[in-house]
C-alpha cells in the first residue's frame, strides 16, 4: 500500500515538473514534507541553484514550534520562505507542489507564503 503511494507521488511529481520550471524572473518554490517535518525551497532551475530555503529545521522556528509535523509548522515554513525570498528581492514564483495532494499541510504552507507577499 505504501509503494503504492509513494510511485503515484512520483508519477504526479514528474507530471507537473514537466510543466513547472523556475527561471531568473520566476524561480521555483518547491515543497517536501515527511512524517515530521516539512521543508521549502526557491530555486533558480536556470543555475541550478537554491536562493532560499526554510523548514521545521531552520534555526529561526527551531525552539517556537510545539510540534513540527502539523498545519501550524507548515505555515510559520511557508511565512518564513516567504520573508526570506522577499529578503532576496524575489517577488514572483512558481509552485512546486512535489507530486502531494495541494491539501493539508502543502495548502497551509502556500496560503502563508501568500499572505506574506509571494504571488503565484
Amino acid at each position: 500500500m505504501a509503494a503504492r503511494r509513494l510511485t503515484g507521488r512520483l508519477r504526479r511529481k514528474l507530471r507537473v515538473r514537466k510543466k513547472v520550471q523556475g527561471t531568473e524572473e520566476r524561480p521555483r518554490l518547491t515543497v517536501y514534507r515527511s512524517l515530521g517535518h516539512i521543508y521549502a525551497q526557491i530555486i533558480n532551475d536556470i543555475t541550478g541553484q537554491t536562493l532560499t530555503a526554510a523548514s521545521t529545521l531552520s534555526k529561526e522556528l527551531r525552539g517556537t514550534l510545539k510540534a513540527t509535523g502539523n498545519a501550524g509548522a507548515a505555515q510559520a515554513v511557508g511565512e518564513l520562505v516567504a520573508q526570506k525570498a522577499l529578503e532576496r528581492g524575489i517577488k514572483k514564483v512558481v509552485f512546486d507542489r512535489n507530486g502531494f495532494l495541494y491539501h493539508g499541510r502543502i495548502k497551509q504552507l502556500a496560503e502563508a507564503a501568500r499572505q506574506k507577499g509571494l504571488e503565484f
